[in-house]
């Protein structure tokens, strides 16, 4: 498969250079070149991503997919059923926690770091240097993944501030010496805009070919980490039978644009609806058409969500405007420029025939997370709490919905024991243990209490091309 950029000033590529780039030079983000035909569905889970994968990375030899497929299911709790599906009153949970770091992202960190090694070498390079930019749960999710794997290292790049402890120590005491985890002093976006920068630096870009390095991404700006999580929803069509409807709790927009991808390869999903926290300026876009960043970023009890800049919602205006890449580098300089687009006319039409949202600020949180224990006897964690409360609000279409759980509610035990109970402990663990107690489950993460800090740095975002410089002539 080709791929291309979605602001056109770019070369056209194979999936192994779009693997190996992340980003297109000219800062765009790569689509598949030609729309893409439906695929047959598949008996099972492992069919399905084998199939998704022969499709969105066919310049990978079988042999490559099939190991990074195998090799990506023995990392979860039950290979056969890596992402079940489990009730929640009239919803239905995709659970897409039962990887290595409890986090949706495993999906795709679990496959990425074979897949992009297949490509360095059939590209004839050495080795590869990931940098990826954190909210909270894709920093371990890939750092699990690469740490170990020959001819690869990785950066991740969190903000000091704004993510439970847990997630700060799934990165930190992480071992492996080819896996970092830096702090930034600032939001998520400031770290994602310094990651992004990096790429397209001419001097990091240089000194990374005179090594023999391919510099690339493990965000969901890069194919290898977007189209793998198009599977979980192809395989849940499978498994329910009949159109549906998804609600997915949204940051960086990734998630659900795979579902939208979904839809586009035969899955009978009907209502795609994001759910936002307080920092809802995607939601605000589903609404409106008015993308807008002049608004107060807040720190949140849904840390994962607490994003300004969402990437991946460029591939879905490039999308919308059926790849009139004019628009969205116009779309594009307007946010860099002026910190505001909007769109208008058949493209705003599609979005709203398509998508609906709805938010929830921390309280409303909290009271969705106990709403659901009590109605469900389900414990949520606050991102997906946040898509129960829009699923509870948004009218409904006769369809079934399906609500993508994106972490396991022991990565943020403080918020939810106290949504259960009224108040937490400062401490996450004795938080878990004091949950375990009130709901009876088993917890989770609590060896990471005594684990090693591994990982102290602390920089400013402007120090990073410097750290990175670094870190490729060492």
């Amino acid at each position: 498969m080709f791929y291309r950029s979605t602001r056109g000033h770019a070369p056209t590529v194979d999936s192994l250079h779009a693997l190996l780039a992340g980003l297109a030079p000219d800062g765009g983000l790569y689509v598949p070149a030609e729309p893409p035909a439906p695929l047959a569905p598949a008996a099972d889970y492992r069919g399905t991503m084998l199939a998704l994968l022969g499709r969105f990375f066919d310049d990978l030899p079988e042999a490559v997919r099939v190991a990074a497929v195998e090799a990506s299911l023995a990392r979860f709790d039950d290979p056969a059923d890596p992402v079940p599906l489990t009730p929640c009153g009239d919803a239905t949970l995709l659970e897409l926690f039962h990887g290595p770091t409890l986090a949706f992202k495993d999906v795709a960190l679990t496959l990425l770091p074979h897949l992009l090694r297949a490509a360095a070498q059939t590209a004839g390079i050495d080795r590869a240097f990931v940098l990826t930019a954190t909210s909270g749960d894709t920093g371990s999710a890939a750092m699990s993944g690469f740490a170990g794997v020959p001819g690869a290292g990785l950066v991740a790049f969190y903000p000091q501030e704004g993510i439970s402890e847990i997630q700060r120590r799934q990165m930190v005491c992480l071992p492996g010496e080819n896996v970092r985890a830096v702090a930034i002093r600032g939001n998520f976006d400031a770290a994602q805009a310094a990651v992004k920068a990096a790429f397209g630096d001419p001097a990091l870009r240089d000194l990374a070919a005179a090594r023999g390095v391919a510099l690339t991404s493990a965000n969901s700006i890069n194919i290898g980490r977007l189209f793998p999580q198009v599977a979980y929803y192809l395989d849940a069509a499978r498994r329910l039978g009949g159109p549906f409807d998804v609600i997915v709790p949204t940051g960086n927009f990734g998630n659900i644009l795979a579902a939208w991808y979904a839809r586009l390869l035969g899955a009978p999903i009907g209502r795609l609806a994001v759910a936002s926290n307080v920092n809802r300026v995607v939601c605000d876009f589903i609404h409106t058409g008015r993308y807008d960043l002049h608004r107060p970023f807040a720190v949140t009890n849904s840390p994962s969500m607490d994003i300004l800049v969402s990437s991946n919602l460029e591939r879905l205006l490039w999308l919308l405007t059926d790849g009139n890449d004019v628009k969205v580098r116009t779309w594009q300089a307007q946010l860099r420029a002026e910190g505001t687009f909007a769109i208008d006319g058949y493209p705003l039409h599609d979005l709203h025939a398509a998508f609906a949202a709805g938010w929830a600020d921390p309280g409303e949180t909290e009271a969705a997370i106990a709403d659901a224990w009590d109605a469900a006897h389900v414990l949520l964690d606050p991102h997906t709490a946040i898509a129960w409360k829009v699923h509870r609000e948004l009218p409904a279409t006769g369809r079934p919905t399906l609500i993508a759980a994106t972490a396991s509610p022991w990565k943020f035990p403080r918020t939810v024991l106290r949504a259960l109970t009224g108040a937490a402990p400062a401490d996450d663990f004795a938080a878990a243990e004091a949950l375990a107690a009130h709901t009876g489950l088993e917890p989770r993460l609590l060896a990471l209490r005594d684990a090693p800090v591994r990982h102290d740095a602390v920089i400013d975002a402007a120090d990073l091309p410097a750290l990175v410089a670094d870190a490729l002539r060492a």
